[in-house]
């Protein structure tokens, strides 16, 4: 692994996202690659509250907390590499493609998810990702993702 590969842990992460629990659907981010990629971790509990209703006896990660976790490591990738630490950073989904889902995500699961930038550049607000999700190598959702990032104006 090369020494420019950077990583956040979940202190690290909260300080990049707005996100909170219940919602923040990633525990650790690792092989950050600048705005190129990134490899997320979700680590699939049964106490999440989506497990009450989704499905009761058979409780099953659903597919969009999927897709979002994957969409906020995108979003802890590009807060590492573009140093939003602290800044009140926010990113908003335009558009989600090429969705599948091919697994079910169970408590007990850790969701791996590789992130690759498709588009997207330092200063520029609209954002493209390529998204795959595993579980002990198996795939358990793909997509592609459009996002704008609305970073904090400078006040100086």
């Amino acid at each position: 692994m090369s020494t420019d590969l950077k990583r956040a842990d979940i202190l690290t992460i909260q300080r990049i996202l707005p996100h909170r629990y219940p919602f923040l659907l990633v525990d650790k981010v690792e092989e950050i690659n600048g705005t190129q990629s990134a490899v997320g971790y979700k680590n699939v509990t049964m106490n999440e509250p989506h497990f009450q209703g989704h499905f009761p006896g058979s409780p099953i990660m659903p597919g969009v907390t999927i897709v979002e976790a994957m969409a906020q490591t995108a979003g802890v990738m590009i807060g590492v590499a573009l140093d939003q630490l602290d800044t009140n950073m926010l990113i908003y989904f335009m558009s989600i493609d090429k969705c599948k889902f091919r697994r079910k995500v169970i408590p007990g699961d850790v969701l791996r998810m590789d992130l690759t930038t498709l588009r997207g550049k330092p200063g520029g607000k609209v954002w493209r990702f390529s998204g795959v999700a595993t579980v002990k190598g198996e795939m358990a959702a793909e997509a592609e993702f459009m996002a704008m990032l609305d970073l904090p104006k400078d006040d100086a």
